[in-house]
């Protein structure tokens, strides 16, 4: 069974937001609390569930990520959520996220000059400080062009110290277990603004992936709000 067809074979998920709620007739009686069914925790409910699912299917995928070189022993792995910025594949330590969601409106904060500061965004009726992750590192926005493939933006929920942080990204692959044996050093003569939150790089699916240090990523993203 595929994991297409494992999916399809689960409860289907009541998606009321599409019948009575604001993508539907709006009669559904908790609108008028919500205004929006994103701040719904029946929404917020349906998206776990979801999110659940697809987590089993990207936790399939890492179980039988080098099974073709099941004589060597995996040793260690860590669980990372790989994503893109511009042209460039990151990866981030699992540990720090909190949730992947859909992309929702960034609004602007007057006379506020923070670096990589883009605004706040409404996450489950909180507004959440969002920060552009492309500044942050000097990376090139992505210019929309991705071989003609369909690809979906996502927004990043990621846990510090201080409370959630929301960072935009261009597309997100999911989340794998890689072995620490295929991450290496990151070459010390690399100048860019992005060496100096890297942790290692890895080779996944023919793409070279740039391992980010969270620790030092979400303290500096932190500093950059003071």
């Amino acid at each position: 069974m595929t994991d297409h067809d494992l999916l399809q074979s689960q409860p289907a998920v009541d998606d009321c937001w599409n019948r009575i709620g604001v993508f539907g007739d709006k009669r559904c009686e908790r609108l008028e609390r919500h205004i929006h069914c994103r701040n719904c925790e029946v929404y917020g409910a349906a998206a776990i569930a979801l999110l659940d699912r697809y987590g089993s299917s990207l936790e399939r995928d890492a179980d039988d990520y080098g099974q073709g070189e099941a004589q060597e022993p995996v040793g260690e792995q860590r669980s990372l959520l790989i994503f893109r910025l511009g042209e460039q594949w990151l990866a981030i330590a699992t540990r720090c996220l909190a949730e992947v969601m859909p992309v929702s409106p960034i609004h602007s904060l007057p006379h506020r000059k923070s670096t990589g500061l883009q605004g706040v965004t409404n996450v489950r009726g909180t507004l959440v400080a969002c920060l552009s992750l492309s500044e942050l590192l000097d990376l090139e926005t992505d210019d929309g062009r991705q071989s003609g493939q369909r690809v979906i933006p996502r927004m990043l929920i990621l846990e510090s110290g201080s409370g959630p942080l929301v960072v935009p990204v261009d597309e997100v692959s999911g989340i794998q277990k890689i072995p620490l044996a295929r991450i290496s050093n990151a070459k010390q003569d690399d100048k860019r603004t992005i060496s100096r939150f890297t942790a290692g790089v890895l080779q996944w699916r023919g793409q070279s992936i740039t391992l980010l240090n969270d620790e030092q990523l979400l303290q500096n993203m932190i500093g950059s709000l003071a």
